[in-house]
């Protein structure tokens, strides 16, 4: 297993970054900012007018140390796809799985209960919190999760499987104002949307599971398998299906508890965002790198994991899920177990 990853977010319009020996210059206006390591870092994330020299987009290549590219705002671009590392077998049977559709609807089944698990985690752990009648509220959607987690073995195809899906996401994303204890009324998501962002928390979801998309990506290529071939989603050119498959089971305990601790605790607050022309919402610079600064924290937070009963810092889940997904996929393992988390 390898150790946490690294990942260097660059957010600065105007940054240069450069090759420097063994390490990357970081550099504004001309102006060195910093010398980091490249033995430090695993992967590269730039935000809007960010430059890399060529020599260290190459050596980064080389190393196998994706570089992704996002708008000033968060939205994905462009991501470098380095050799795939991992035996050939892998990807053939990966994609035998995703033509076969008994196997797919089965993976599929198992990766949206662990999300829908997980959504109910959250809804709970946030009724212990809450005041007056927003616990039972709370409780009654978590119920209403449940009683879908029910109707996944009875689905016959990943259509069904996306239906009962989307039936739980409504009744978790109506109660998601209630799991907010700080400045409710200019943090009240009426729907999801994604782009663009209609609200704040839209456009602070948004920017979080981007993030969180770039993890899973990196997971599923450091252990051989083709991001870009899914169960749950459907297959598009360009879309990480995979990538988002393995993020499903996290966007609850990871991201979504992420934006409601800073919410709640006021670190994220009305002044850190913009109301643009056209009813649309963007954040500040000073919060993007704030939230980073806490999804970087919460990386290192070690979880239990419930197949493994090892202490695993939560940055490397996606990584260990992926890992067992390949047993599944080789036919090592007789299905895939989700991530639930405690």
């Amino acid at each position: 297993m390898r150790q946490l990853l690294n990942t260097l977010y660059i957010q600065t319009q105007g940054t240069y970054l450069h090759l420097d020996t063994d390490n990357i210059r970081v550099e504004v206006e001309r102006e060195r900012k910093a010398m980091i390591p490249l033995h430090h870092v695993e992967s590269v994330v730039v935000f809007g007018n960010v430059l890399l020299s060529p020599f260290l987009i190459h050596r980064l290549a080389r190393e196998h140390k994706p570089v992704t590219w996002l708008t000033e705002h968060g939205r994905f671009m462009a991501r470098t796809e380095t050799p795939v590392s991992g035996n050939v077998l892998l990807r053939v049977a990966q994609h035998g799985c995703a033509c076969d559709r008994a196997r797919t609807l089965a993976v599929a089944r198992f990766i949206a209960a662990g999300k829908l698990q997980n959504q109910k985690t959250t809804l709970l752990r946030s009724a212990r919190e809450a005041l007056g009648n927003d616990p039972e509220l709370l409780r009654q959607a978590a119920r209403d999760i449940n009683g879908q987690i029910g109707c996944l073995p009875l689905a016959e195809t990943v259509d069904e499987v996306r239906g009962i899906e989307g039936t739980a996401a409504r009744a978790y994303w109506e109660v998601f104002p209630l799991m907010l204890r700080a400045n409710r009324d200019f943090f009240w998501l009426t729907e999801r949307t994604r782009r663009p962002a209609r609200d704040a928390i839209n456009a602070t979801l948004n920017f979080v599971y981007t993030v969180l998309a770039n993890d899973c990506a990196s997971a599923c290529q450091a252990v051989g398998l083709d991001p870009q071939v899914g169960f749950l989603h459907a297959l598009r050119p360009g879309r990480s299906s995979l990538a988002l498959d393995l993020m499903e089971e996290l966007r609850a305990v990871v991201a979504d508890r992420a934006i409601i601790t800073l919410i709640n605790r006021q670190q994220l607050t009305p002044r850190d965002f913009v109301l643009h022309e056209g009813n649309t919402v963007t954040i500040k610079d000073e919060a993007r790198k704030l939230i980073l600064a806490h999804l970087t924290e919460r990386r290192k937070e070690e979880v239990t994991h419930p197949l493994t009963a090892r202490k695993t810092p939560l940055g490397l889940v996606p990584h260990v899920q992926a890992r067992l997904l390949a047993q599944h996929l080789r036919g090592d393992r007789a299905h895939y177990p989700p991530y639930l988390h405690r």
